[in-house]
């Protein structure tokens, strides 16, 4: 995985927080992180190379108004005082992901849109983790969702329950993450055969192999590490880096409003008002809908049908 700067720009020392989204079913924390990336007024500041991921493109994600440049498979943006800049204007350098930041509000941020080559994903986040060590971050946040069908309690309320994991403490815990009100992950257990096996992956004492596949034929216990999230959680945490990997249950559908609750989740947990986010008077709580959501589901019917 090679990283390349923008020209003119630059990664600020001040931006100790990193936010990534963990692939999974409903792609709610890939849409957290748009949120955030628009409402923060982030911009991008260079373009991550990385082969194992499948390619993809699109138009312009964030706007206000369509500009023409391309959205790619993993983005890394900045928000200097507020305001959105538009930096990629060389169509030779549209590698697959993108770095945006937000020096305002001291986050750094990663989206990626495309997901990882069959049977990589340990690799990938293997290079993740080297690359987030090596430009100095402290915190990592990974935002991600798991699949409601493996929820065992249903909890009969209107907000969505947030769930966590820590590298804090080896049990999974954090007493701010507790304090916040988010749930520890019951069902993590580093001592259970998949978390052991990843964990060692991670810290290089294993060679993978086909003896225990973490991506296929996953039974009840093995659910939750086999996902994207358990090895970037993993090989993260191998680097010595902080992680709290953010959670929630969901179906496929409209997830919009559980990427609402999501961001707003990763903000308690980083101390962020999205009320003072920068935004147009038409934003609703601080929060400015990504120009990209428009057309999420596609155009409106044609109504001469009807």
């Amino acid at each position: 995985m090679e990283f390349a700067l923008e020209e003119g720009r630059h990664l600020s020392a001040d931006c100790p927080v990193l936010l990534l989204p963990g692939l999974s079913i409903g792609n709610v924390g890939q849409l957290a992180i748009d949120l955030l990336i628009s409402s923060t007024a982030a911009k991008r500041v260079g373009f991550l190379d990385a082969p194992l991921l499948l390619p993809c493109v699109g138009n312009d994600a964030y706007g206000p108004e369509p500009s023409g440049l391309l959205s790619l498979p993993l983005e890394l943006l900045k928000s200097i005082n507020g305001r959105s800049v538009d930096v990629c204007t060389d169509p030779s350098s549209y590698l697959p992901f993108t770095v945006y930041e937000s020096t305002q509000h001291a986050l750094t941020l990663i989206q990626q849109r495309s997901p990882v080559v069959k049977g990589m994903m340990v690799e990938f986040s293997k290079e993740m983790a080297d690359f987030v060590s090596s430009i100095g971050k402290k915190h990592i946040v990974i935002l991600s969702s798991l699949d409601s069908g493996r929820l065992k309690k249903i909890v009969a309320s209107s907000d969505m329950q947030v769930y966590y994991i820590s590298s804090v403490n080896t049990d999974g815990t954090d007493a701010e993450c507790e304090r916040l009100g988010f749930k520890r992950l019951e069902e993590y257990d580093s001592t259970q055969r998949r978390w052991a096996y990843l964990n060692e992956l991670a810290e290089g004492k294993l060679v993978q192999d086909d003896e225990i596949n973490l991506e296929e034929e996953l039974v009840d216990d093995d659910y939750y590490p086999g996902l994207p999230f358990a090895a970037l959680l993993s090989c993260c945490k191998a680097k010595g880096l902080k992680v709290t990997c953010l959670l929630c249950y969901c179906s496929e559908g409209d997830n919009i409003p559980d990427s609402f609750q999501l961001a707003g989740a990763a903000c308690k947990l980083l101390k962020l008002t999205p009320d003072k986010f920068s935004g147009d008077a038409n934003a609703q709580g601080g929060w400015i809908v990504p120009l990209s959501w428009k057309t999420v589901y596609g155009p409106p019917p044609d109504m001469s049908l009807f």
